[in-house]
């Protein structure tokens, strides 16, 4: 019988943490699914539909000033604010694995401060 390989990455721990979390997250039309990646100089959110497997609408901090948190709750902002534009007031929020604290919670944050709901 062969031995099951233990994950040793942190990336190979954090996408089976994405998987255990997609498990139970769906995005529809209605109720798009609002998901974040975050790598060390950068933080990206998306709007997905998983019925179609379209992405309705995507922002990044590349074109924004300032710390890292801050820009991160600008990103909710601004992934907010095209999601109004699409007429889109709920979302699912997706971590993607990581921990819901810092900067990944700034992105919330900022997505609920302007106006969508979880």
């Amino acid at each position: 019988m062969p031995k099951i390989r233990r994950p040793k990455t942190r990336q190979e721990l954090r996408y089976r943490r994405h998987n255990r979390v997609r498990q139970r997250l769906i995005g529809t039309t209605e109720r798009p699914r609002l998901v974040v990646f975050r790598s060390l100089k950068h933080i990206y959110a998306q709007l997905i539909d998983d019925t179609t497997n379209r992405t309705l609408a995507a922002v990044s901090d590349h074109k924004l000033e300032g710390k890292k948190s801050a820009k991160s709750t600008e990103v909710g902002k601004l992934i907010a604010q095209k999601a109004k534009d699409a007429g889109l007031s709920r979302v699912v929020f997706d971590r993607a694995g990581y921990r819901y604290h810092g900067r990944v919670k700034a992105v919330a944050d900022g997505a609920r401060e302007g106006g969508l709901e979880f």
